[in-house]
C-alpha cells in the first residue's frame, strides 16, 4: 500500500510498470477505466488529477457540464493481474474541475462520507462489513431483444438439465436443482477454478475466508472476504467481481451476479455482516442479551427493519432482484430479525461466542447493487435506529413457513418490485441525509434513472411467458 503518488511512481518505475489504469464507479455501480503510459504521468498529474468526459458515464454530468477529473486513491493501487502489459491499477475519486471539490454523485465520496458521519456522531469510530456475493458461472449465453422477439439462454455442464444430454461422453455428476451446498469434486465441477479465484484476489491484496459451491445447480459459487471498513470493503467487492469476471473468461466460461437468471432454483444473494467498533471494543456484544446482541446492536437493528423498504432500493436495486426476494428458496422477504430463521430480514450468526465476532447479517441485499450506496444506505438506517431508539421488537425464531396466515399478515415484508421500492424511498429518504451523506440530487438521479432506464424498459416489452398465457385468448 503507497502513502504518496511520489512512492507509487518510484515504486511502479522500479519493478518496469509500463501503464496506470484508472477506474472508477458508475452510479449503478459498473466499474469504468482509462489507461495512461506511465511515462506521460507525474506526481502533479496523480495529485490533481487526470480530466475525462463524464457525460458519457450513466447517471453523470448532462453534456453542457461534462468534463470531469479523476483523483488516484494511491493506497488501493494493485498489479493487475490480467493485464498482458505490466499495469498499475488504482481506484479514483471523482472531482468537479471547476470547484475542486469531490463530485457529489461519485458512489464512493458517499461512502466515504458515510464513514465520516459514524465518527461524527460519537456513537462508533468504525464499522466492518462483510458482504457474502453469490455469482453463477456458467458456460453459455444468449439473449436479445428486438420489436418482435426477445429471449435468454443459459447453460452449463453443470447444470441438471443436461443430464440427459449428449455429450459424448456425458459422465453426470450434476447437481440436482437445490442440492449444489456443497458436494465435493466432481459433482462440484469448478473447485479449481474458484480456487485460481482465490490465489488471484490474495495476490491482489484481498483477505478470503472460504469459498464453494453455492445451493443452486449450474455452477452457483460463492467466495468470502474477510471483514474490512466500508469504503475499503466496497473497493473490494469491485475488485473482487473483476478478478472473478476475468479468471472465468480466460477459462472459457462467463460470470453473472444477476440475482435471478434461473427458473425454480436459488438465486444469488450477497448477505452483508456487519458490525460498529468504538476504541477498538465491539459495540454489538452483550452476553446476556438476546443472542448476546447489545443494546445498541438491537437499535441498529430496529433502523435496518424500519427503513427496509427504501433500502431495497439501494440493496435489491433491479427489477430482477424481485425475482429472486419471493417466499421460498431462502429468501428474507419478511422485516423481522431472528438468530436462526433464514427468511427474516436480520439474522443474528451462533457460529462463535467471542464478543469480537459478534455482528448482524443483513439478508435482503444481492449482488447487482452499488456496494459503496448499499453499505452506506445499511449504515445510516442502522444509526438512525440508534439514535431514535427504534427497537425492533421481539424476534421471530419461528419457523415462518409454519405460521397462520394471521402471523404472517402481522409480519411486515420487502416491496414486491422495484417500483415499490423506488416508492419506498421517494417517502422514506430524511434519514439518508444527515450528514450530506446522500443529497436530494442522488436520490432524485438514482430514482429517475431506475424507473426510465429499468422499471419502465421491462415494463413496455412483452414477456416470452405471456405468449404461453394468452396467445390463444
Amino acid at each position: 500500500m503507497y502513502a504518496s503518488a511520489k512512492e507509487l511512481l518510484e515504486d511502479a518505475r522500479e519493478k518496469g510498470i509500463k501503464l496506470l489504469d484508472l477506474k472508477f464507479i458508475d452510479l449503478p455501480g459498473i466499474w469504468q477505466h482509462f489507461t495512461v503510459p506511465l511515462s506521460e504521468v507525474d506526481e502533479k498529474a496523480l495529485e490533481e488529477g487526470l480530466g475525462f468526459d463524464g457525460s458519457s458515464i450513466r447517471g453523470f454530468k448532462s453534456i453542457h457540464e461534462s468534463d470531469m477529473i479523476l483523483i488516484p486513491d494511491v493506497t488501493t493501487a494493485f498489479i493487475d493481474p490480467f493485464c498482458n502489459v505490466p499495469t498499475l491499477s488504482v481506484i479514483c475519486n471523482v472531482y468537479d474541475p471547476v470547484t475542486r471539490t469531490n463530485y457529489e454523485r461519485d458512489p464512493r465520496y458517499v461512502a466515504q462520507k458515510a464513514e465520516e458521519y459514524l465518527r461524527s456522531t460519537g456513537i462508533a469510530d468504525i464499522s466492518y462489513w462483510g458482504p457474502e456475493a453469490e455469482f453463477f458461472i456458467f458456460d453459455d449465453v444468449r439473449f436479445d431483444q428486438n420489436q418482435h422477439y426477445g429471449f435468454y439462454f443459459v447453460d452449463s455442464r453443470e447444470g441438471f438439465w443436461n443430464s440427459g444430454r449428449e455429450e459424448k461422453p456425458n459422465l453426470g455428476y450434476k447437481p440436482r436443482y437445490k442440492e449444489g451446498y456443497f458436494p465435493v469434486p466432481p459433482t462440484d465441477s469448478l473447485q479449481n477454478l474458484r480456487s485460481e479465484m482465490v490465489l488471484t484476489m490474495q495476490s491482489c491484496g484481498i483477505e478470503v475466508e472460504c469459498h464453494h459451491h453455492e445451493v443452486a445447480t449450474a455452477g452457483q459459487a460463492e467466495i468470502d472476504m474477510k471483514f474490512a471498513p466500508l469504503t475499503k470493503m466496497a473497493d473490494q467487492l469491485m475488485l473482487f467481481k473483476y478478478i472473478v469476471k476475468n479468471t472465468a473468461y480466460k477459462h472459457g466460461k462467463t460470470v453473472t451476479f444477476m440475482p435471478k437468471p434461473i427458473f425454480q432454483d436459488n438465486g444469488s444473494g450477497m448477505h452483508v455482516h456487519q458490525s460498529l467498533w468504538k476504541s477498538g471494543q465491539p459495540l454489538f456484544f452483550d452476553e446476556k442479551g438476546y443472542a448476546q446482541l447489545s443494546e445498541t446492536a438491537l437499535y441498529y437493528i430496529g433502523g435496518l427493519l424500519k427503513h427496509g423498504p427504501a433500502l431495497a432500493a439501494f440493496c435489491s436495486p433491479t427489477t430482477n432482484s424481485y425475482k429472486r426476494l419471493v417466499p421460498g428458496y431462502e429468501a428474507p422477504v419478511y422485516l423481522a430479525y431472528s438468530q436462526r430463521n433464514r427468511s427474516a430480514a436480520v439474522r443474528i450468526p451462533m457460529y462463535s461466542r467471542n464478543p469480537k465476532s459478534k455482528r448482524i447479517e443483513y439478508r435482503p441485499p444481492d449482488p447487482s447493487c452499488n456496494p459503496y450506496l448499499a453499505f452506506a444506505a445499511m449504515l445510516m438506517a442502522g444509526l438512525d435506529g440508534i439514535q431514535n431508539k427504534i427497537h425492533p421488537g421481539e424476534p421471530l425464531d419461528k419457523d415462518i413457513y409454519e405460521l397462520s396466515p394471521e402471523e404472517i399478515g402481522a409480519i411486515r415484508s420487502l416491496p414486491g418490485s422495484l417500483e415499490e421500492a423506488l416508492r419506498a424511498l421517494e417517502e422514506d429518504h430524511e434519514f439518508l441525509l444527515k450528514g450530506n451523506v446522500f443529497t436530494e440530487d442522488l436520490i432524485k438521479t438514482w430514482i429517475e434513472y431506475k424507473r426510465i432506464r429499468e422499471v419502465d424498459a421491462v415494463r413496455m416489452r412483452p414477456h416470452p411467458y405471456e405468449f404461453i398465457l394468452y396467445f390463444d385468448i
